[in-house]
């Protein structure tokens, strides 16, 4: 049986995505992903001011006039949420803790998608899958994905990127939008990454709190890893370990965003401290820019 309280955060997510999805968000992914999956219809007869980059010079070598292709969009698109439920989602020190920015950040795009006549897909991760829904549609799947999110108790506490992204692309042969959805704290992740980039629309959103790139003066205070269990005594008071600290993260920060942009990932950066619902906005509509082009 769920708890009651859950069934409550499951109906207040939902009443708070589907105001933001009907009022903000849903032209926005339409416009954004759905003319980017377009399928062969037929090819016809050329005429003026139709693009010369969709004609079919075979067709037009054969007939001995100028044909051009034909698409129209996919009617239905797969959608897949990979979430990482590792340890260190449980940290947070404004609004919320990183693992409840990433359900409801979850929740904001299944709701878009199945608005949109797309499948749902879920994969929650560690150090190792452990729950895989199959993508489907329909608002029922939708809540049940949520709740899959809000009700997990993850086995491990580690994470693996790489693994995560294997096993998607083993379970899931067609292309795909796939949202990760991480802190991105996780040994190397770069190979796998790439190889899934070449066959899914894969976008990274990267969950951080502001505390982790700057540490408050608080004197001594004993900190600990939340997923390898280690601990260790800091002195925040000093200038010196604050100002090491912040160029630490920043140097992580900019090398996970570089290794993005190397395999060919999108990214989106999301905070704690922040609503999740304008850099939303902005990603869907740099993508809508560039399918104009």
């Amino acid at each position: 049986m769920i708890p009651k309280e859950v069934l409550q955060k499951i109906r207040r997510i939902e009443i708070k995505t589907k105001r933001v999805v009907d009022s903000i968000l849903s032209g926005e992914y339409h416009s954004a992903f759905k003319g980017k999956g377009m399928e062969f219809s037929e090819v016809r007869s050329y005429t003026e001011g139709d693009d010369i980059r969709n004609i079919d010079w075979n067709v037009t070598a054969r007939m001995g006039e100028p044909y051009i292709k034909k698409h129209t969009e996919e009617r239905e698109l797969t959608v897949m949420l990979m979430v990482d439920a590792s340890a260190s989602g449980s940290f947070g020190t404004v609004n919320k803790f990183k693992g409840e920015t990433a359900v409801e950040l979850c929740a904001l795009l299944a709701f878009s998608a199945i608005k949109n006549n797309d499948r749902v897909g879920l994969i929650i991760f560690t150090s190792e899958v452990e729950l895989f829904i199959p993508p489907k549609k329909g608002k029922n799947h939708v809540l049940n994905v949520i709740r899959q999110l809000l009700y997990f108790k993850p086995r491990q506490p580690g994470t693996s990127i790489s693994e995560a992204v294997k096993f998607l692309n083993r379970v899931q042969t067609k292309r795909a939008v796939v949202f990760l959805v991480s802190d991105f704290f996780s040994p190397p992740f770069d190979s796998a990454l790439r190889i899934a980039a070449r066959k899914h629309d894969l976008i990274a959103i990267r969950v951080n709190d502001p505390r982790e790139s700057v540490f408050p003066d608080v004197g001594l205070i004993e900190l600990q890893d939340a997923e390898s269990g280690k601990t260790i005594l800091v002195d925040s008071g000093s200038r010196q370990f604050r100002e090491f600290f912040l160029k630490e993260m920043k140097e992580k920060q900019d090398l996970i965003s570089s290794s993005f942009r190397t395999v060919g990932v999108d990214e989106i950066k999301v905070s704690t401290e922040t609503e999740y619902v304008e850099p939303l906005v902005r990603f869907f509509k740099r993508r809508e820019r560039l399918l104009r082009t």
